[in-house]
C-alpha cells in the first residue's frame, strides 16, 4: 500500500467518526442505552471481521503477541467503546469532538513512557495547552452551552480518548506481523466478550418495535460504518503510518462533528467551544512536530 492510500484510509475513517457523533446521538439514549448499544456494535463487528477473515489465509497468533492483542481488546474496544457511548449520551456532539482531539497528546505521552521517545519543550507546551483546552471545556462547556453537555460526559470522552491512544500505540508493533483483519477479528472477539457483562441488561431492554426507519438507518451506520469500516480503515492506515500520525487525524473530528451537528440541528457553537478549540488545536500543532512513533 502506498502512503497516500494509507492517509486516505485514515482520513475516511475520521469523516465517518465525525458524522458518528450526531448520528449516534439520535439513537442513544432514547432508543438504546449506551452499554446496550456497545453490545450490538462490538458483537456485530466481531462477526463481520470473522466472516471477512475466511477470505484470507489463516494466521496463527504467536504466544508472545497474545498479551498485546488482549491489551488492544481491552483499551481499543471495551473501555474505548463503553466510555465513548456513555459520554456521548451525556454530552453534546461538539463537546465530544473537541475532547477527542486530546488523543494525539496522549499518544505522545505514551510513546515517551513506553518507547522512551524524547519530549521537547515544544511538546510539553503543546501538552499543557491541550490540557487547558480540555479543562476549560469540561468546567465551563455545560454552563455555556444550551445543548446536552455535561462535565461527567466530557470526562468519559477523555477516558475514551486515552484508551484509544493506548490502543494505537499497542497495536502498531504487531501490524507488520499479521494482516489487519487477523488482528481485528481477535481484538473484537475478545473485546466483545469483555463488554457483554456490562451491557447485557441494557441490551435486553431494547424495544425493537419502537424503532423508526431513521433509527434503523442510524443504528446501521454506527454499527457498520463507525465500527467495522472505521476500525478497519484506521488499522490499514497503521501499516504505513505511525500511531502518532494516525492520531493527529483526530483533530479533524471537531470540525466534522460540529459541521454534521449544526447541519442536523443537534448542536450550536458558542465562545467556550471556540476558546477551547484554540487551546487544543495549538497544543496538537506543537505536539505533531515530532518524529513518528516506530
Amino acid at each position: 500500500m502506498k502512503r497516500w492510500q494509507a492517509h486516505l484510509a485514515v482520513f475516511t475513517a475520521n469523516v465517518i467518526y465525525g458524522a458518528n457523533y450526531s448520528i449516534a446521538k439520535t439513537v442513544t439514549p432514547l432508543y438504546i442505552k449506551p452499554f446496550g448499544f456497545i453490545v450490538i456494535r462490538a458483537w456485530t463487528a466481531a462477526i463481520l471481521f470473522w466472516i471477512l477473515g475466511f477470505l484470507f489465509p489463516y494466521e496463527a497468533i504467536k504466544r508472545k503477541d497474545w498479551q498485546r492483542i488482549i491489551i488492544c481488546a481491552i483499551f481499543g474496544v471495551a473501555i474505548n467503546q463503553l466510555m465513548f457511548f456513555k459520554g456521548l449520551s451525556l454530552t453534546s456532539p461538539i463537546n465530544a469532538g473537541l475532547v477527542m482531539i486530546s488523543n494525539p497528546v496522549f499518544v505522545i505521552l505514551l510513546a515517551f513512557i513506553l518507547y522512551k521517545e524524547k519530549i521537547t519543550g515544544k511538546h510539553l507546551t503543546g501538552i499543557f495547552l491541550g490540557i487547558i483546552g480540555c479543562t476549560t471545556l469540561i468546567l465551563y462547556g455545560a454552563s455555556g452551552n444550551k445543548t446536552t453537555a455535561s462535565p461527567i460526559g466530557d470526562l468519559c470522552i477523555i477516558i475514551n480518548s486515552f484508551s484509544y491512544a493506548v490502543y494505537l500505540v499497542a497495536v502498531k508493533p504487531i501490524m507488520k506481523e499479521y494482516h489487519p483483519v487477523t488482528i481485528m477479528k481477535w481484538v473484537f472477539l475478545i473485546g466483545s466478550i469483555i463488554i457483554l457483562p456490562f451491557g447485557y441488561n441494557e441490551f435486553t431492554q431494547i424495544q425493537w418495535s419502537a424503532f423508526t426507519l431513521n433509527t434503523w438507518m442510524a443504528t446501521t451506520f454506527v454499527v457498520i460504518g463507525s465500527t467495522f469500516f472505521a476500525y478497519l480503515l484506521n488499522t490499514i492506515g497503521l501499516i504505513n503510518l505511525s500511531a502518532s500520525t494516525v492520531s493527529v487525524y483526530i483533530y479533524l473530528q471537531p470540525l466534522l462533528a460540529a459541521g454534521f451537528a449544526i447541519m442536523l440541528g443537534k448542536d450550536s457553537l458558542n465562545w467556550i467551544h471556540v476558546v477551547s478549540s484554540i487551546f487544543i488545536f495549538s497544543g496538537v500543532y506543537l505536539c505533531i512536530k515530532r518524529a513518528e512513533v516506530n
